[in-house]
């Protein structure tokens, strides 16, 4: 790593900068993406980050969630904050930045660096020139039946089509592959967790669409005339192409659409507005998603229980963080629907669960001890479905403290599910009852209490969360997590993570869970509940117990009836 950002530096001369700018996304924007730039230049593995190479200081920007894992891996040559300070960035001042124009938007850019430093646009990446990254695989892409998604491609149109027409713009550019992915009803193999296609979509007001990506992955489509000869361009001939189009006037997307597109769209016509309408359609799932998320939780649900009995009763070695993820995924893959894992499984115990989003490596994990907590966040991409659930798991009876504690988290997880969203309709102020029992203790979490999901596609969705910022209305069938914790450096985590959708009936909105897995009753300290709260439970329980015990063996559905 010291090696190449010395090397890094000896560019910046030849480029006229004082610095350069790496961020994690790669050109779509995806949050898990097979490139690596980030890690190569700072040994940061998380999802979320920015690094800023100087001529003699380093800085690396992320957030709560890795404040702990951030300083363990770049700790010793990176200066290190969270992201709330690359707005205006002053850390610094006067300096001209180098960036790659396909790695921020024009927006990123204005609200980090413009108030106090320069930017220079520089074509070729500095960290590729560096470590040349994978060459790209081209697994060609994949179209959903309407009974699947229970939408037609038609039907997406007409309403993006409508949108333009309302917002007086002949086009719109999707530059974001998951929402390309809805309104096309594709997937594809381009995300390591992920079944995002990596493409982009320009749909005119006229509906008609020109889909832009790698003909060799698009090559099924255009076979079966999912996509059609004159509807298909080839990424590199986007450059020429767009500026054959008739019209004045586009959409983009602030998320996604880089320095590089917008310039390029800019050259021939008006930006009259940044905002992709395809965010908010593709977060309300209709009754086929929500119907096909139900089962691929239940089937990931016979998985983790089938996990967790046999962590707590049936394993008798001593295991590695490592080998008690690979072991979940053994029991997901006893399922022929189960796909690949939705993100890498967190399996962290004691301390390391203290690491919000904690990567257990095989060199240096630790051994599962019989007085350790184990922290444990996965989740799979099953078909059709997308899953992500945690529990905190012991194996010996633990301090009243930590007992307690995980009692105030749960209360604060009940207390979001029984949400009233007639009342508390926005992430906002769900987010407030999430942390009312840990605030009372002036204990908190540095994280979300949720975030938006999608249905077969990427595991964290906008536009709606549950954070303490988040003023996304919540509406019928959206999906959200609900995840509150806590986290004592050097020692446990906690958390507690359901999938739930929104529900309506008789004019009432509430959540429903989707996750199916039964909640560590031996850390409970059943005094600190209310009768609402056992009663949740109870009802739970057998919920989970009604829905997966015909998938158990006698033993596990035995231990299952006992959590009733």
């Amino acid at each position: 790593m010291k090696n190449y950002i010395k090397i890094l530096r000896n560019q910046f001369k030849k480029y006229e900068i004082d610095g350069y700018v790496i961020p994690k996304n790669d050109d779509f924007f995806t949050e898990y993406s097979k490139l690596n730039r980030l890690e190569v230049i700072s040994n940061f593995s998380g999802s979320a980050g920015l690094a800023i190479i100087l001529k003699n200081k380093n800085y690396l920007f992320t957030d709560g969630r890795y404040t702990i894992q951030s300083k363990i891996e770049s700790g010793k040559n990176f200066k290190i904050y969270g992201f709330e300070k690359l707005i205006n960035c002053n850390l610094f001042k006067n300096f001209t930045l180098g960036i790659d124009p396909k790695l921020f938007t024009n927006t990123q850019i204005k609200n980090y660096f413009l108030k106090y430093n320069k930017i220079k646009h520089i074509e070729k990446n500095l960290i590729d020139e560096i470590k040349r990254q994978k060459k790209n695989t081209y697994i060609p892409f994949f179209s959903l039946e309407k009974k699947v998604v229970g939408e037609s491609v038609n039907s997406k149109i007409n309403k993006i089509a409508n949108y333009l027409k309302k917002n007086k713009s002949d086009y719109i550019f999707i530059s974001a592959p998951e929402n390309v992915a809805w309104i096309l009803n594709i997937r594809g193999s381009d995300g390591p967790n992920s079944p995002v296609p990596n493409s982009r979509l320009i749909v005119s007001k006229s509906k008609k669409i020109l889909l832009i990506s790698n003909r060799k992955k698009c090559k099924h489509l255009l076979k079966n005339k999912i996509i059609m000869t004159d509807e298909f361009l080839d990424t590199n001939d986007l450059p020429k192409e767009i500026l054959k189009l008739k019209g004045k006037n586009f959409i983009i997307d602030d998320k996604s659409c880089s320095i590089f597109y917008e310039n390029l769209i800019k050259s021939k016509f008006k930006i009259i507005d940044r905002e992709d309408p395809t965010y908010l359609l593709k977060a309300i799932k209709n009754k086929s998603e929500i119907k096909n998320m139900i089962n691929a939780h239940i089937l990931d649900g016979v998985a983790l229980t089938k996990f967790l009995y046999w962590i707590k009763k049936i394993n008798k070695k001593r295991i590695t963080e490592v080998e008690a993820a690979k072991k979940l995924e053994v029991f997901r893959k006893l399922n022929k629907n189960f796909l690949y894992p939705s993100f890498d499984t967190i399996a962290g115990s004691g301390k390391n669960g203290a690491i919000v989003h904690y990567r257990a490596k095989k060199e240096n994990c630790r051994i599962i001890n019989k007085n350790d907590i184990l922290l444990c966040d996965s989740g799979g991409q099953y078909k059709y479905g997308t899953t992500d659930v945690t529990r905190t798991i012991c194996f010996s009876n633990q301090k009243q403290n930590i007992k307690n504690i995980f009692t105030k988290v749960l209360k604060g997880h009940i207390a979001v599910a029984m949400t009233d969203i007639n009342k508390d309709d926005i992430g906002k102020k769900i987010d407030k009852r999430a942390r009312k029992f840990l605030n009372k203790s002036n204990l908190d979490y540095a994280h979300g209490t949720g975030h938006g999901v999608g249905f077969f596609l990427n595991v964290h969705e906008g536009p709606q969360s549950i954070t303490k910022i988040n003023k996304i209305k919540i509406r019928e069938g959206m999906i959200l997590s609900n995840e509150p914790g806590y986290y004592k450096p050097n020692e446990y985590g906690i958390r507690i993570e359901n999938l739930v959708y929104v529900k309506k009936v008789k004019n009432k909105l509430f959540f429903k869970n989707l996750t199916m897995a039964p909640i560590e009753k031996d850390l409970i300290n059943i005094n600190l509940l209310t009768s609402h709260e056992k009663n949740y439970l109870f009802k739970y329980h057998l919920e989970v117990y009604s829905k997966i015990s015909k998938y158990l063996n006698p033993n596990e559905k035995k231990w299952l009836a006992s959590f009733i």
